[in-house]
């Protein structure tokens, strides 16, 4: 018997699809895109009061308080749902479904992780893409 006064709607609100979310708070154009990332593993869930996991469905859902992890544009992502939304609104609203995490934090897991655009190239050393090509020898 459903419960006087509460929606199913109401009921649903709280939580919302993982892929739904990351389309409707702007981190990713597509919902097929945000669906590729999540099944290619790259997107780290935690709950309240439990393990870091790895999402494997863009059907997983996601609620207020989850804490995401993930890496777009080269750039470490670690945020907290604030909100589920109900629609792919502007970017200020996008905004508003998400709070970004220490920034100390964030700049910690930078400064571990190895930097490949700011490591010197050894002495005399030409970038790949500039390495002189042999001329053909046409007979």
């Amino acid at each position: 018997m459903p419960e006087l006064g509460v929606s199913a709607t109401a009921k649903s609100e709280a939580t919302c699809r993982i892929d739904v979310w990351l389309w409707r708070a702007r981190f990713f154009k597509t919902r097929s895109l945000a669906a590729a990332a999540i099944d290619a593993g790259r997107i780290r869930l935690t709950r309240h009061d439990a393990a870091p996991s790895r999402l494997d469905k863009a059907s997983r859902t996601v609620r207020p308080g989850d804490s995401l992890v993930f890496v777009l544009a080269g750039r470490v992502h670690l945020i907290r749902v604030r909100a589920v939304g109900e629609r792919r609104g502007p970017p200020v609203e996008a905004r508003t479904l998400y709070e970004g995490l220490d920034d100390k934090t964030a700049s910690a897991i930078d400064n571990q992780a190895p930097s490949l655009t700011n490591t010197p190239a050894p002495a005399g050393a030409s970038p790949p893409s500039l390495t002189p090509v042999p001329p053909r020898v046409t007979r």
